[in-house]
């Protein structure tokens, strides 16, 4: 079990991403959120959503279909 990197997304999207991955009973996790938040860049930087890699393939699916 290891945690791989789903895709990255803008702060918004990363956590709606996550919400549709957890109704599926798929968990993820979002990583760099809070990435220099001090200077005012956070809005720039992407957020990684990750997921574990056996769920990856699952995941993958889900956000296509959603699209």
């Amino acid at each position: 079990m290891a945690l791989v990197e789903l895709g990255r997304f803008n702060r918004n999207e990363a956590h709606i991403v996550i919400g549709r991955l957890d109704s599926e009973g798929i968990d993820a996790v979002a990583l760099d959120g809070n990435a220099s938040i001090a200077d005012g860049s956070y809005l720039f930087i992407p957020v990684r959503v990750m997921v574990d890699d056996e769920d990856l393939a699952a995941a993958r699916k889900i956000l296509s279909d959603t699209a």
